[in-house]
């Protein structure tokens, strides 16, 4: 009788864990926590098991990934995509103090006043692959690609591809002179509108070319 009534409630949690639903454009599916945090644009994607905590911007369209951890001051552009298990670590333990301790078991928790508290700005069209994690202060330019597994605790340049622990450029997405053109135009602000006309633009492979107008 126990085992079944076992059953009966992973049965009942599975379906309330699972289900989608949609708010002002914004999709959640699963159960994620500290949504209370999170200011979304809009069109955004939040699936299962997701933890906010601190002061998060998500732009449009972006979506998240299962089991991402976002903590501290957080800003993420439109049209970015996250992997599974990635985490954004905005704020750290302190370390320059006799301890690293800032648990309610000690002192009360008078010791999360010394956690050191740092910003991650994230821009437009990123790609952020799977289990990646960013550490303190950190700028990650438009267009960039964050390799799965990557950990990034310096700036990336837009258009770059990072990888590795710590992460490293391995390359530019594009020649300089194309990265130009894309930050100028600047397609994740346009309307859908805008967006419609340059269209053809989307499907172009800029390999070895020299402008995207080519």
């Amino acid at each position: 009788m126990l085992q079944k009534f076992r059953i009966f409630i992973k049965k009942v949690l599975y379906y309330f864990l699972n289900t989608t639903e949609n708010r002002g454009e914004v999709v959640f599916t699963g159960f994620s926590r500290g949504l209370q945090n999170v200011t979304f644009a809009g069109k955004n994607a939040v699936p299962d098991r997701c933890n906010f905590s601190g002061k998060i911007k998500i732009g449009y369209a972006t979506t998240l990934g299962y089991n991402n951890l976002l903590a501290g001051k957080i800003t993420i552009g439109n049209y970015c995509q996250i992997g599974a298990d990635v985490a954004l670590h905005a704020t750290n333990h302190p370390v320059s103090f006799m301890s690293t301790y800032i648990n309610n078991h000690l002192f009360n928790g008078e010791l999360k006043q010394l956690k050191e508290e740092n910003e991650i700005n994230i821009g437009n069209d990123v790609w952020i692959g799977h289990n990646v994690i960013i550490v303190g202060t950190v700028t990650i330019g438009n267009g960039a690609i964050l390799a799965a597994g990557a950990v990034v605790t310096k700036d990336v340049a837009p258009y770059a591809i990072v990888a590795g622990v710590p992460a490293k450029e391995i390359k530019k997405r594009f020649s300089d002179e194309i990265i130009a053109e894309l930050e100028a135009l600047q397609w994740w602000n346009l309307s859908t509108d805008a967006l419609e006309k340059i269209k053809p633009l989307f499907f172009k492979n800029f390999l070895n070319k020299g402008s995207i107008y080519e």
